[in-house]
């Protein structure tokens, strides 16, 4: 794959526990492409969370090397991998962390802010982003005035505000009833389709890989096509 988003290259991950080494991620390597989303599906305690972590810098690898838009994350200080999450990466989590205190607008607008864009332009393209995602009529709620789904929509926006290569996501429906579970599935695969970005989904619900380009199977650390 010519210039990947997203690629790792013989990935480990070990921890020491008493003189113990424990591998947690094994010889993991793929490649993401622009406009591709692929999903990672496995059992509570096979290193998907671990996993995660690595493909986003917040932990460091044991072996091997991940890479977004061509830049490893070992190469970088942790301003630089700061930089580059705040830039390229977007995040979503299962529980959908939006700050309390601030509005579905405000949140969306806080990555933007951050980067440095002005305050105006960065809440018009927030109202732009909420409005993709069916919330043009909550912009000024509060995440305690809105459903659980309509929060996942806000920081899945949230997610998209810096028009990122990459968005990586944890269980986004995992805390979701079964329809409002549906409708952010079929959200996310318009959003693919709409921004052209690179998607890794990160789930145990299976009803989720329609939608995918690839599906991986985490078992014990391992990965492999389903």
């Amino acid at each position: 794959m010519n210039n990947p988003v997203l690629q790792c290259e013989q990935l480990e991950k070990n921890y020491l526990d008493g003189r113990d080494n424990i591998a947690v991620i094994r010889g993991v390597e793929f490649a993401l492409g622009a406009g591709e989303a692929i999903a990672i599906v496995g059992a509570s305690g096979s290193g998907k969370t671990t996993l995660l972590n690595l493909l986003a810098g917040l932990d460091t690898a044991s072996k091997g090397s991940v890479k977004l838009g061509g830049v490893a994350w070992e190469s970088l200080s942790d301003k630089g991998r700061s930089k580059l999450r705040n830039q390229d990466l977007g995040f979503v989590y299962q529980f959908h962390h939006l700050l309390p205190e601030f509005s579905a607008l405000e949140n969306v607008m806080m990555p933007m802010l951050i980067k440095g864009i002005a305050r105006k332009k960065a809440s018009e393209e927030a109202q732009s982003l909420l409005t993709s995602v069916g919330l043009a009529h909550r912009l000024h709620h509060r995440p305690s005035m809105l459903s659980g789904g309509e929060r996942q929509r806000v920081a899945i926006a949230r997610a998209l505000a810096n028009h990122p290569k990459c968005v990586l996501m944890d269980e986004p429906t995992g805390n979701l009833d079964e329809t409002t579970s549906l409708e952010i599935q079929s959200l996310i695969g318009e959003l693919k389709r709409q921004y052209d970005m690179a998607f890794v989904v990160v789930t145990h619900d299976e009803r989720m890989l329609g939608w995918m380009d690839r599906a991986y199977r985490l078992t014990e650390g391992r990965l492999a096509l389903m």
